[in-house]
């Protein structure tokens, strides 16, 4: 073991590493707070100091009212911290959220109506994003997502939005989830006036993901099991198989005490294709592919639709089904059942530490045979989430 895994003769690997974020999350929080008291002369009148995910630092009026998110899904992050009703500040959006998970769509709309009159602005990275509508809608504050950052410059968006007032704030949890999500929070949190709502469900996500990392942070190298992780299996029917490198999803893999196939061959977030023979030739132990209900946006796909209204029957007849293609019934992890299926949008959202459980409990059950996601999940909707939960969102091939 490295000196860098040792702290005080103890080890200090991804539990300490986690923790310690958490704690600079609050001291920033904190530090930022006493900073803006200091500065409130020079300050705009009621407003706060953040710094965002991209490392600017952005006045914001204080507890913000009217709100576009660049990306739809951007709404699970304000469910957690207007558990009241998450689309109250939000006056327009990218429909992202109705295109890619209509399962969750329809489950807010159907408790909160309105959301129906939420304006679309289509994708707020292209050159005829309109800023007129923005200002005609008033908005004090535009949420974009981090992993699109150089193509908001690119395209002017920032500084265009800058010229007339409408400050922009960055957050993000797919390029990093596992250092962001927290941080992406807080910043929520505090634009939102909803501090002591964002460090409640940090405490609960710390919490859960020490479960993790307290089991599996010295595993050594030969007891982590190879996984091959396949990216939206089934969208396409006709490509097999994209994965992910060592983040997101494959972060996932080795948080939950796995090794990451695709670590080892893509650095960036979206990973790349692969040739399934050299899946096969490498014949991991385990074979785990994520799944949405794309039904809607792409008829043909054949995925495993994951999701709210999703049933046990119908999951299971897609895993079997994607099993079958070519080459895959060779796999060692395929004849042995080590196949797993979750929820395509943990990728992109603050919910991914029940995922990282999920495949943990399956890696390793004697290690987490106490421990149980499904009612992580279900604490997560009764304490943070206006709805209640229903459908299937992982689920090991019988």
């Amino acid at each position: 073991m490295s000196t860098s895994q040792r702290w005080n003769g103890r080890f200090a690997g991804p539990f300490y590493h986690s923790t310690l974020l958490a704690l600079v999350a609050v001291f920033c929080f904190l530090a930022s707070v006493l900073t803006a008291q200091e500065t409130h002369a020079q300050a705009p009148a009621d407003s706060v100091e953040v710094t965002d995910l991209a490392g600017r630092t952005v006045w914001v009026k204080r507890g913000v009212q009217r709100m576009i998110l660049g990306e739809g899904r951007q709404l699970y992050g304000l469910a957690v911290l207007d558990k009241d009703n998450p689309f109250k500040r939000v006056v327009g959006w990218r429909d992202d959220l109705k295109v890619n998970d209509p399962d969750a769509w329809r489950k807010y709309r159907g408790k909160f109506p309105q959301a129906d009159q939420i304006a679309d602005f289509g994708n707020p990275y292209t050159s005829d994003f309109s800023v007129e509508k923005v200002v005609a809608l008033d908005a004090d504050v535009v949420i974009l997502d981090l992993g699109n950052y150089f193509k908001a410059q690119e395209t002017g968006v920032i500084g265009k939005l800058e010229k007339v007032g409408i400050p922009v704030v960055f957050i993000d949890w797919r390029e990093d989830p596992s250092q962001n999500t927290l941080p992406s929070l807080i910043v929520l949190g505090r634009i939102m006036d909803r501090e002591k709502e964002a460090l409640a469900f940090a405490d609960f996500y710390l919490r859960q993901m020490r479960l993790i990392y307290t089991r599996v942070g010295n595993l050594k190298e030969k007891d982590r099991p190879l996984v091959f992780m396949e990216r939206a299996a089934g969208y396409n029917p006709n490509n097999c198989c994209s994965t992910w490198g060592a983040t997101n999803f494959g972060k996932f893999v080795e948080d939950a005490g796995g090794r990451n196939w695709g670590s080892r061959f893509f650095s960036s977030t979206s990973g790349g294709d692969v040739n399934i023979e050299k899946v096969v030739a490498d014949d991991p132990d385990f074979f785990f592919l994520t799944g949405a209900n794309w039904s809607e946006s792409m008829p043909s796909s054949t995925a495993v639709p994951m999701g709210y209204e999703a049933t046990d029957e119908k999951v299971q007849a897609r895993l079997k089904a994607l099993m079958e293609r070519p080459g895959l019934p060779l796999l060692r992890a395929v004849r042995e059942k080590h196949v797993m299926g979750l929820y395509h949008q943990f990728y992109n959202s603050p919910y991914s530490f029940v995922a990282v459980q999920a495949m943990a409990k399956v890696l390793h059950p004697e290690r987490f045979k106490d421990v149980d996601p499904q009612a992580t999940w279900e604490e997560l909707h009764s304490k943070f989430l206006p709805v209640t939960p229903s459908g299937v969102f992982w689920a090991v091939m019988k």
